[in-house]
């Protein structure tokens, strides 16, 4: 216990002295655990009290030149578990209260493939547009999750461990499978459950990533 207390306090301290230089935004008592890769770091805020484990890795593509500038903004109080992979070329926005479980993908970004032969290779190209995705609130997603470009998961949602989310969740929705559909909805008002739709959750993209 004792050496536990002890390395949180190192990293802690790590952070916020070495890293707070980097971040667009560092908030207090946050910290970040090694080893970990961080790409455009002056692209990146991250609110107070947060946790972001060993081997996880935020990306952020930043090309001015196409009119905007990529933000990953993560919020106070989020905890992102070990192996979390995060892709940002456009808004990546993870609310307050999120947890991230071990070896989830969140990106807001795809590689085009039309035409599919020639210069760039597809795993070198991106979309020439903005995307984004949106964690809501106090949602909470499974262990080895993918959220796929441009959707938005309201608060208070669980997305279940394996699941691909490519279509927007809707507050105190519960989603699984791939891709993931909505199978309850907690109201709370009367504060009971209701069955979700059997449907793929509603929501288009007008194209489809990788």
């Amino acid at each position: 216990m004792r050496m536990n207390t002890l390395k949180l306090l190192f990293r802690l301290c790590i952070t916020q002295t070495y890293w707070k230089l980097h971040f667009r935004r560092l908030g207090f008592r946050s910290v970040l655990f090694k080893p970990m890769l961080v790409a455009g770091a002056g692209h990146i805020s991250i609110g107070k009290r947060s946790q972001i484990r060993d081997f996880a890795r935020l990306e952020v593509i930043n090309r001015p030149h196409l009119g905007w500038s990529a933000h990953l903004h993560i919020g106070n109080n989020v905890n992102i578990e070990q192996g979390v992979h995060i892709v940002c070329q456009g808004t990546v926005t993870i609310e307050d209260g999120v947890s991230i479980t071990p070896f989830c993908s969140i990106v807001d970004t795809y590689h085009p493939f039309d035409p599919p032969d020639g210069l760039p290779k597809i795993g070198a190209r991106l979309p020439e547009k903005h995307t984004y995705v949106v964690i809501g609130e106090g949602s909470f997603i499974g262990t080895r999750a993918v959220i796929l470009p441009n959707v938005r998961i309201g608060k208070c949602c669980v997305v279940g461990a394996g699941s691909v989310v490519t279509r927007d969740l809707p507050d105190y929705a519960v989603a699984t499978g791939s891709p993931a559909k909505i199978i309850r909805v907690f109201n709370p008002i009367t504060r009971q459950w209701q069955l979700g739709e059997t449907k793929t959750v509603v929501g288009a993209h007008s194209e489809q990533p990788e």
